[in-house]
């Protein structure tokens, strides 16, 4: 018999791992040492992949995912919540709406015949279904329409650009097309008006067109057979079988929910200057979201447990947001509902997302924008260089991440506010200078299993999340527990000064740049 994870079993457990923390009394930090130090000290990376751990097992009750509005979400809520309230925090549960946008049921593609296979949905995967895609379950022969096997060396496959591609094309049949020089829609639609019952776009197969690795979209309305797109390996393999057919089915949901975010705060500290800093608690729908994010939620919730033994100086508050993977919605939300004379109040935020990356690097928000030229707010400069002063005080390498608008930092530093934070990289690959600066493999993305279902307890690196752990640690202690360092940043009650121009970012439901070709 399969037992059920309960929110009473949960809570028993969080309860048990806090107890120790909730009966001993808050105190200052030890006025003989440094404060950065002892909470460093007391951040363990053990007790963060303990987090973790729950987390997974939270996914696994909710069905293999903590999307938002899932029940695995709701479990990660009320784990954090309980944690929180235990050892003194005063926690707020915001809820708000937002538009769910996924599937009903797991989407299906198939080869039936001959050798039957089943590929994989989702990123590095095999295939996925295409933004806007109608939904439609087909049983039908492929029709590869005027594929370049083997690609060019540069992009310019014309598959399916023209009406004329379609000549003799079966009515009823799969269309096996290839992305090159027109929109993904284009072919689509051509694709639908010569009878196709379903499209299936193959990935080009030049470098860095192979995988599936972007947000496909058709980006047309009048569209109404289903379109999944796949990695170059899969689409020229169903090319290459001589009558293969093929079954897929997407099943898509598109509905108002609820969701929710955890705000937790210090009841004592100046209330005029808040260090703030978050992490989103959200998954996909595809996978558990372990490294994403669940590393970040686990790094800051360990910090924020400490940090209840020590009476801050400054007024910390801790935000785990929900909907991120739907376009960065929870935060967004908290951050617009706050009233200027709030907004004010906050003297920097700090991000984490992401912090233990299997195939990691250190990754830094370029606040001074002298690497990408696109700079945070006043004081998210000098947010830098504390992270960078960080890792050179242990001798480790690091570089710099773009502030591109795909974390939760967005809403803050949009509203003028300080910030910073770490990464350990999704889905872009690293280099070889990479490679021989942080270890790992050169040519495979930073997490093979991003936005996956492999996106498990077994897809963190340990030494990733210590170090960064670690890191949280240090900036929060620095800021918590100085005014002086604090009132550097910003002034107390001051207005934040939002940037007069940054860079657009069109974001996807899970944070990745849309591509319709």
């Amino acid at each position: 018999m399969r037992r059920r994870l309960s929110a009473g079993v949960l809570g028993a457990a969080a309860l048990a791992l806090v107890t120790p923390l909730a009966l001993s009394a808050p105190a200052y930090a030890d006025h003989g040492r440094d404060p950065a130090r002892q909470l460093v000290q007391a951040v363990k990376g053990k007790h963060v992949e303990r987090h973790l751990r729950v987390l997974d097992l939270i996914a696994k009750a909710g069905g293999g995912t903590r999307v938002s509005s899932s029940r695995g979400h709701e479990l990660s809520r009320d784990y954090v919540a309980t944690l929180l309230r235990a050892v003194g925090y005063k926690v707020t549960v915001q809820p708000f709406e937002f538009t769910f946008d996924g599937y009903r049921t797991k989407p299906v593609l198939e080869r039936l015949s001959p050798s039957p296979k089943a590929y994989k949905n989702g990123f590095f995967n095999d295939y996925v279904a295409m933004g806007d895609s109608p939904a439609g379950g087909v049983t039908g022969p492929i029709q590869a329409v005027d594929l370049v096997l083997p690609p060019t060396p540069q992009p310019s496959s014309t598959s399916g650009c023209e009406a004329a591609d379609f000549a003799g094309f079966v009515q009823g049949s799969v269309a096996l097309l290839q992305r090159g020089t027109c929109n993904f829609g284009v072919k689509a639609k051509n694709a639908q008006n010569a009878g196709a019952s379903a499209v299936i776009v193959l990935n080009e197969g030049q470098p860095g067109r192979t995988d599936v690795d972007l947000n496909p979209a058709l980006s047309d309305p009048s569209i109404t057979i289903p379109s999944f797109f796949t990695s170059f390996a899969v689409g020229s393999d169903l090319a290459a079988t001589p009558g293969a057919t093929v079954k897929l089915n997407w099943d898509p949901l598109i509905e108002q929910r609820t969701t929710y975010n955890v705000i937790a705060e210090s009841r004592g500290g100046r209330a005029d200057n808040v260090v703030m800093m978050g992490a989103h608690l959200d998954s996909v729908q595809e996978g558990p979201g372990i490294n994403d994010n669940g590393s970040g939620s686990a790094g800051v919730l360990e910090v924020a447990l400490q940090m209840a033994r020590f009476q801050p100086v400054n007024k910390v508050r801790f935000g785990f947001w929900g909907a991120e993977e739907f376009g960065l919605l929870g935060s967004k939300h908290y951050v617009e509902s706050l009233s200027q004379e709030q907004k004010n109040a906050i003297g920097l935020y700090l991000n984490y997302d992401m912090i233990g990356s299997p195939n990691f690097a250190y990754h830094i928000y370029d606040g001074d924008g002298d690497a990408f030229g696109v700079p945070g707010p006043a004081g998210s400069a000098q947010l830098e260089k504390d992270f960078q002063g960080f890792y050179s005080g242990r001798g480790l390498p690091f570089k710099p991440s773009e502030f591109d608008g795909r974390s939760d930092y967005k809403a803050f530093i949009d509203a003028g506010i300080a910030g910073g934070g770490l990464f350990t990289g999704a889905e872009k690959k690293k280099t070889e200078e990479e490679a021989k600066l942080f270890g790992g493999t050169a040519g495979e993305p930073y997490d093979p299993c991003y936005h996956g279902e492999c996106d498990t307890i077994k897809n963190v690196d340990e030494t990733a999340l210590d170090v960064n752990s670690d890191a949280i640690a240090a900036l929060a202690a620095k800021y918590t527990y100085s005014k002086a360092a604090l009132d550097a940043i910003h002034k107390p009650g001051a207005p934040h000064t939002p940037p007069a121009a940054r860079m657009a970012a069109t974001v996807a439901h899970d944070g990745v740049p849309s591509a319709t070709s």
